[in-house]
């Protein structure tokens, strides 16, 4: 079998700095924050009390029938809203595709939090004859993958790997998997998260996991910073198109670079750190290089995992100076995304990819905000504060999540 080649045509990505691909790119160069006090819960008992949360979100308009929004988590209602801005933005049309050749691959590291604490509540209040019927649908953590699938007709391979915050790189690359060993030529994949709620923040901040800069939201994400204190939990949800080259070729798609590697790993080490000497991390990073066939001197760009955390950015810091060696000296751009976006978990490596496709495509490489006393341990060029202007070729988007699971993915521009 000849080699498949696999390229993006199309992204939706729905966030806290803004919903649609423009208004998020706009954001993020300009390093907007979108880290705020929590208005869909009054967060006023817990210790963390902001998050970034997706405003002035309407989900029924991304439904062909509004009435099934009513029957969607948030989580999935985020996940139809970017798979629709991707479909369209791939200019694929209705009964243009065979079904059966075009896979859904959708993820969520924690699934429907929200209708759990909803339906539970009804059974403490009010009995078990009032929890709702739709409970189980709602709440599991394939049903955004599910429903895009019906939503569109899909009837190609179809899966959801929860793997905490590395669940959408998982799910895109094992589509680009499936795309390159010839079981579907086309699929929608990423990931979707919701879970700004009090069992969301409760659990976090009680594992002191979150920021507690409660009275500075917009600068409580420092990726690499020393004062930085814990992450910022948001929400959204992060979906691109990803195609084999012909088949892209064949309907006259808009191409925006190339998914060309995939690397995967386990630290094997602890539940919620990474290991301390960053080996899983540098493996997956050279597992998905040795796969897009490209050597450290060729890579521009890393969209780091960068989530603010004390050990997190230090561990990940030592990964990529164990894979990349002198290259970290000579031009290699860092930065985290997150510092403005917050942590959207299992959806994070979705918006992130689509965050590397745009430098790709602009020359611009986003900037990691509120970097303003750099971590002694954390020496890399993280593109501090401002966004820089730069040929990005081939970039990398890092994602690691609890349970020690790492993924990366490799995007070249396309020729």
């Amino acid at each position: 079998m000849s080699e498949r080649r696999v390229v993006i045509t199309g992204m939706g990505v729905v966030s806290p700095i803004g919903i649609g691909l423009n208004s998020f790119w706009s954001s993020l160069i300009e390093g907007k924050s979108g880290i705020k006090r929590i208005s869909s819960i009054d967060p006023t008992e817990f210790n963390c009390q902001i998050g970034g949360e997706v405003n002035d979100f309407e989900p029924k308009q991304y439904f062909k029938n509004p009435k099934d929004a009513r029957r969607a988590d948030r989580y999935c209602q985020l996940a139809m809203a970017a798979a629709k801005m991707a479909y369209e933005d791939a200019g694929i049309s209705e009964g243009s595709f065979d079904p059966y050749r075009f896979g859904c691959m959708i993820g969520s590291g924690i699934g429907g939090l929200h209708t759990i604490e909803k339906q539970h509540q009804n059974y403490l209040e009010r009995g078990a004859k009032k929890v709702s019927p739709f409970v189980i649908p709602m709440m599991i953590a394939n049903m955004s993958s599910g429903l895009v699938s019906m939503e569109y007709g899909l009837s190609g391979p179809n899966m959801s790997i929860v793997t905490a915050c590395a669940s959408a790189n998982h799910n895109i690359g094992e589509a680009w998997r499936m795309i390159r060993f010839g079981d579907a030529d086309i699929f929608l994949a990423g990931g979707a998260e919701a879970s700004i709620s009090a069992m969301g923040l409760s659990g976090f901040s009680s594992m002191k996991a979150l920021s507690f800069r409660n009275d500075e939201p917009e600068k409580a994400s420092r990726p690499f910073d020393r004062d930085r204190d814990g992450f910022v939990m948001s929400e959204g949800s992060g979906i691109v198109i990803i195609e084999e080259l012909e088949h892209a070729k064949a309907r006259g798609a808009e191409i925006y670079c190339e998914l060309s590697g995939y690397g995967v790993s386990a630290d094997a080490y602890h539940m919620t750190s990474p290991h301390p000497e960053g080996f899983g991390a540098s493996y997956c990073m050279n597992m998905a290089m040795n796969h897009a066939q490209i050597d450290v001197s060729e890579v521009d760009y890393i969209n780091a995992h960068g989530t603010s955390t004390g050990l997190g950015d230090i561990c990940e810091t030592k990964a990529i100076k164990l894979s990349f060696g002198n290259k970290v000296n000579d031009g290699l751009l860092v930065s985290s995304t997150k510092s403005m976006t917050g942590h959207l978990l299992g959806a994070a490596g979705g918006v992130e990819l689509a965050a590397c496709v745009k430098s790709i495509n602009t020359g611009i490489v986003p900037p990691t905000i509120n970097l303003d006393n750099p971590d002694d341990e954390c020496d890399l060029d993280y593109v501090a504060n401002k966004a820089r202007e730069t040929n990005v070729n081939i970039a990398l988007s890092n994602s690691f999540g609890f349970g020690g699971h790492n993924a990366c993915l490799v995007i070249k521009k396309f020729k």
